[in-house]
């Protein structure tokens, strides 16, 4: 077949694919498109000059389910196999604040993660796990706060050293009002929230990684990797823009800000992703905030790969997927990753599916030769050529999202506020869902190579009397604490959302005078009030 003949494929952000590259077709310039050496600015290929020579990425499997009990269960499995990180999923009323005797939680406890209504719960979960000794990354975001205070509770009554506690809140609000949805409270006093948890970390659990911010959600959502890059980046821009309009250093906090990424099908352009996006940011902290520090300027990322490839149909495609995907985002330099059970289409993991999705991870690390050497896709022609792509395509993005904004500061919330960054990735996704339909996007096993023969999963289920058993706990609990010290617990966290100081000393009281999640939120919902989606129609 003749050259001119052969249709040209395109990447997921619609970037073509040429059939041939060559030196010449690198886009931009030599100082715009700056690699460099490993573990140097800015950080093209790699944060570290040795990556997993000197340290393998940390190994995490999400996992929560039903109450404490099963999801300790769960961990401990997990930390037997071989894994070095636990990540921590949450159910739903944990997650927007309410408790689980509360009308609005019932039918949802435990069913999507762990139930945390109350310190005693906290304690339950990690008991017999030594906090000081692993890293705990938690998946919450509008209670952040609080979670972080039960969490660092446990570690005093454990006598677990404080200021060595290592691990990551997501506590990223701003892409709950993009894609995700579990938010509470108006935009102005989440992000109070969350450069009080800078300020607080700082002092008090220093090694502790104070946002995690998200593009998985908006790449789960059907954006793209181009907008996956900018939107997270903008997002990012916004929280350090803040922190610095709140009083804070630059270089105080920003060592402490992670990322997190999706990695999905396209494993080149998954690459080149993961290296723009480390040197657009680098770029930003150094030339666009003034930060001073080495360690301010790096992007540090953990990686999770994408739930929404796996399918229910044939799940047993899902293992190579997440195989892709996982080696995409070791290629492109994570600092940790998660990789999802092949189950997952039909429920949450079983314990054959983690074991497996954690052993693809350690045969990665020991098997396949990809972390022996720094960024060993570095120099190829195309995926050099793609990370000059992606940058240039999110550039434009992010001069776009800051015309929203003529003070040039908050451009991404005007943005979000009036549905621009929304409304970009509902196109995304429509055009991904049109390109399935027509078979010019083929998924194995859906839309080609389908099979009549139904294949026999086993199912994790949740006991249906775990939602009982939670409730009757939580209201035991607050029949034997001390009534008065609650009351005056609960008061204070009032009294400081009411002014101006740091919310973060009186949520810690009032975890540790066993106030409950939704009786916090509560207090804060009662000062801030609720933020609700404007429709337009």
């Amino acid at each position: 077949m003749k050259q001119a003949d052969l249709k040209q494929p395109e990447t997921s952000s619609g970037i073509p694919v040429e059939l041939v590259y060559r030196a010449g077709d690198l886009a931009g310039d030599d100082a715009a498109y700056t690699v460099g050496e490993p573990g140097e600015y800015p950080f093209t290929r790699g944060i570290q000059p040795t990556m997993y020579r000197g340290r393998l990425w940390t190994m995490r499997q999400y996992a929560g389910m039903g109450d404490a009990e099963e999801s300790n269960k769960r961990y401990k499995f997990l930390l037997d196999h071989g894994t070095k990180g636990l990540s921590v999923a949450f159910d739903l009323p944990t997650q927007i604040g309410y408790d689980s005797d509360s009308p609005l939680a019932l039918g949802e406890v435990g069913k999507v993660g762990v139930a945390i209504d109350s310190l005693e719960d906290m304690q339950r979960l990690f008991d017999g796990i030594a906090l000081d000794t692993i890293s705990t990354s938690m998946t919450i975001n509008a209670t952040a706060s609080i979670l972080l205070a039960l969490y660092v509770a446990v570690a005093k009554r454990t006598g677990a050293k404080v200021k060595g506690l290592n691990g990551t809140i997501q506590n990223d609000i701003l892409k709950e009002y993009i894609a995700r949805g579990t938010y509470i409270y108006p935009v102005t006093h989440a992000m109070r929230l969350v450069t009080d948890i800078f300020a607080w970390a700082a002092d008090e659990v220093p090694e502790w990684n104070t946002i995690s911010i998200s593009g998985y959600h908006m790449r789960e959502a059907g954006c793209t990797a181009v907008q996956e890059v900018a939107f997270t980046l903008a997002d990012g821009m916004t929280y350090v823009q803040a922190a610095i309009d709140a009083g804070l250093n630059v270089d105080a906090f920003a060592p402490r800000l992670s990322f997190f990424f999706n990695s999905h099908n396209n494993l080149l352009e998954e690459v080149a992703k993961f290296r723009a996006a480390r040197r657009m940011w680098a770029r930003i902290m150094r030339e666009h905030f003034g930060a001073k520090k080495e360690r301010s300027w790096m992007l540090r990322f953990h990686t999770q790969t994408a739930g929404s490839t796996l399918t229910a149909q044939q799940p047993e495609n899902n293992i190579a997927r997440t195989t892709l995907q996982a080696l995409a985002a070791v290629l492109g330099g994570t600092q940790s990753l998660h990789t999802n059970g092949f189950d997952e289409a039909l429920s949450l993991p079983t314990e054959n599916a983690a074991r497996i999705a954690l052993r693809t991870q350690q045969i990665l690390a020991h098997e396949s030769g990809v972390a022996q050497t720094v960024d060993p896709l570095a120099g190829s022609f195309y995926v050099e050529s793609l990370t000059n792509e992606i940058e240039r395509r999110a550039e434009e993005y992010l001069a776009t999202i800051a015309r929203f904004d003529l003070g040039g500061k908050y451009g991404m919330l005007r943005a979000i506020d009036q549905g621009y960054v929304q409304r970009e990735i509902q196109n995304a996704a429509y055009g991904y869902q049109r390109a399935v339909d027509a078979k010019d996007a083929i998924v194995v096993g859906v839309n080609e190579f389908a099979s009549d023969q139904e294949v026999a999963v086993p199912i994790q289920r949740i006991d249906e009397a775990l939602e009982g058993r939670q409730v009757e706990r939580v209201r035991a609990m607050r029949l034997r604490r001390d009534a008065g010290a609650h009351a005056g617990a609960l008061r204070r966290v009032e009294d400081a959302a009411r002014g101006g100081s740091n919310l973060m000393p009186q949520i810690l009281n009032a975890v540790e005078s066993y106030a409950t999640v939704g009786e916090i939120a509560d207090v804060m919902r009662k000062v801030f009030g609720e933020y609700r989606e404007s429709v337009t129609v």
